[in-house]
């Protein structure tokens, strides 16, 4: 049985150049990380990588993508369903969001 993980991946600020992202985030505060949030059946390593070499890659991730926020997501991982996995996904991006972060998720 498959165990799955929530990751956040550093953006580098200059995703808020990005119209769509900016207007996702209405609230951003500038003294805080923007940060995109996934899930995934593989370690949150082996997904970095792939969205940094272009392999099922969210466009921010690949394209402003600085390093892992382990930090942010440890404490959470493994979780046992993709259901729970996406929950929890949705539940620290907008955790984060209120707290001011730049956040995207899908």
């Amino acid at each position: 049985m498959a165990e799955f993980n929530i990751y956040v991946i550093e953006l580098d600020k200059k995703v808020l150049e990005k119209k769509k992202f900016l207007a996702r985030n209405p609230s951003y505060n500038p003294t805080k990380p923007c940060v995109y949030i996934g899930q995934t059946a593989k370690t949150p390593e082996e997904r970095f990588e792939q969205h940094k070499n272009g392999v099922r890659s969210n466009t921010y991730a690949r394209e402003f993508g600085k390093y892992l926020r382990p930090r942010q997501y440890e404490k959470y991982n493994p979780l046992a369903t993709r259901k729970k996995a996406e929950a929890k996904e949705k539940w620290l991006a907008e955790r984060l969001q209120k707290k001011g972060y730049g956040v995207w998720w899908n």
